[in-house]
């Protein structure tokens, strides 16, 4: 009488797991595909970020010197520049003052800052009253 064996305490023999060379070069052209546009994107990304940072913090500093310039009173010369020191470097302005009806001024304030060669820019404007500048008169009654 013939007995068999039984096999279900044998080791198994793990096959063996390696890439084929098809799947190499397959993995490396779909990379060579796809990692110049990742690429392209991050450089994207970043150059928008950095367009961003530089247009808010002009609108930012543009603010604060219109401000200073309306309750200084200095916006009454009609046209003044300068820069916003060591601390923004790469930031100047210019203002222009035009007269509107009704002794009203508008103050046009540019802030302009060089970016990736060129020259980038933001303009804020408002409008003051001068009460210096009218000649009317003010009738009132008295009860």
């Amino acid at each position: 009488m013939r007995r068999e064996r039984d096999h279900s305490f044998a080791v198994p023999i793990p096959a063996s797991r390696a890439f084929t060379l098809p799947e190499v070069l397959a993995t490396m052209v779909l990379m060579g595909i796809v990692l110049p546009v990742v690429m392209a994107g991050l450089s994207l990304a970043l150059f928008s970020a950095a367009h961003a940072r530089n247009t808010a913090q002009a609108a930012s500093l543009g603010e604060a010197k219109l401000m200073e310039l309306v309750t200084t009173g200095q916006w009454g010369i009609s046209a003044t520049s300068g820069d916003f020191g060591n601390e923004w470097p790469g930031y100047k302005w210019s203002a222009q003052t035009a007269s509107r009806d009704f002794g009203a001024s508008e103050i046009l304030l540019q802030v302009t800052w060089m970016e990736k060669g060129m020259q980038q820019s933001l303009s804020i404007s408002t409008i003051v009253y001068d009460s210096g500048t009218t000649q009317g008169t003010t009738q009132g009654t008295t009860s």
